[in-house]
């Protein structure tokens, strides 16, 4: 039996597997087309519950949003990108409220600069990273993964 190996994590997976099954990233026949598809949501503030979200109309609606893709039980929830700084951290009082003990109290800011958006690391433990690069303070263009803790996110923006 052939051991597939994740181009993400480097699980070896089993013969036939299309996902890892440590990370779940894509590890199927590379010549096949790959349609990526996270369902999104918000959490109601009021009632706690889940609101679906089309990233479509929220980045549209907003001019750029957050949404996690792995970590924490919590993939697919979005956030969008409003006014001029965001706190994400693991304090309560962050907009961005990620629990986790891999994500420092106050960890990062996201903050707009003109018509951009920028990531800047707070001196986390950790560390900020977008597109795997370690970043103080970094520009945020739509795609781009960024990682927070054990957290992974992707910025959208028009």
């Amino acid at each position: 039996m052939t051991a597939l190996h994740c181009p993400e994590c480097s699980f070896a997976n089993s013969e036939g597997a299309s996902y890892c099954q440590k990370c779940g990233a894509y590890i199927g026949d590379p010549g096949e087309q790959q349609r990526e598809s996270t369902a999104t949501y918000r959490i109601d503030q009021e009632s706690g519950e889940l609101i679906p979200v089309e990233i479509d109309e929220l980045v549209d609606a907003e001019g750029a949003a957050l949404v996690i893709r792995s970590g924490g039980g919590r993939v697919g929830e979005s956030f969008a990108l409003e006014g001029e700084r965001l706190g994400v951290g693991r304090g309560p009082e962050n907009e961005i409220f990620l629990d986790d003990i891999t994500v420092s109290r106050n960890h990062a800011l996201f903050v707009r600069r003109g018509n951009a958006w920028f990531i800047d690391d707070l001196g986390s433990l950790n560390g900020s990273y977008v597109n795997r690069q370690r970043v103080d303070s970094q520009e945020l263009e739509d795609g781009d993964e960024l990682q927070i803790g054990k957290f992974k996110l992707t910025f959208f923006s028009r």
